[in-house]
């Protein structure tokens, strides 16, 4: 079996995904109401704009937060995009994740408060560079929007969905779940505080039930 995720955009300004299933050369439609009611996420709602979302934003905000280093993702799309809007913060797009790590260390050394907005598949990026948080004590948070684990669609998307709390524990960083809208920003302040007061290096794992899982 091959399952193919698509999304058409017409002439007339809105949406349809159809999810194709090709079995001995027949093929089966389903509509964006179905694959709804089968619990599947359409691409506009993956990381769309919600309340807890809002509040996240917020809430790194108000503990000065002025450094969001990211590698576009749907999930992160919320932040990144008030990231961009707001004048008061510097919001700086990577090539790659490990970018981001040595940029918050160095953004401390300047006295700024930072975040790195990464996918799971994106720490496996910055295994290396995590030596540098360290050996050098940096205080350090990461938000990781989960791929590859509760009703994840793409195998190739597993392996380091499993992984990521292993990597990041093995290179000393203290790994934190967030599985509920309630939970998200409790979650993220206790990260902050375990950072910026205690001096330590956090990752939150904003998980798959949380966020939803892509139909690719």
């Amino acid at each position: 079996m091959l399952s193919l995720g698509y999304i058409a955009h017409n002439a007339l300004f809105y949406r349809i995904t159809l999810y194709c299933n090709c079995v001995n050369e027949k093929f089966t439609i389903l509509t964006a109401i179905e694959l709804r009611l089968m619990g599947f996420k359409m691409m506009s709602e993956y990381g769309g704009q919600e309340t807890w979302q809002e509040d996240l934003y917020s809430l790194l905000r108000s503990n000065d937060v002025e450094l969001f280093c990211y590698v576009p993702d749907g999930g992160h799309k919320t932040l990144i995009n008030r990231s961009i809007e707001d004048p008061e913060v510097i919001s700086v797009p990577l090539t790659t994740e490990e970018e981001g790590v040595a940029m918050c260390a160095g953004a401390h050394l300047g006295g700024t408060k930072s975040v790195l907005l990464m996918q799971s598949s994106g720490v496996g990026n910055c295994v290396n560079m995590f030596a540098l948080i360290k050996n050098g004590q940096f205080p350090f948070v990461t938000v990781v929007t989960m791929r590859g684990e509760f009703g994840e669609m793409n195998p190739w998307q597993v392996p380091m969905g499993q992984g990521v709390q292993p990597v990041v524990e093995a290179m000393g960083m203290h790994c934190l779940r967030a599985e509920t809208p309630e939970e998200v920003s409790p979650t993220v302040q206790a990260a902050l505080d375990m950072a910026y007061k205690s001096n330590q290096s956090v990752a939150v794992l904003l998980t798959q039930k949380l966020i939803g899982a892509k139909p690719f």
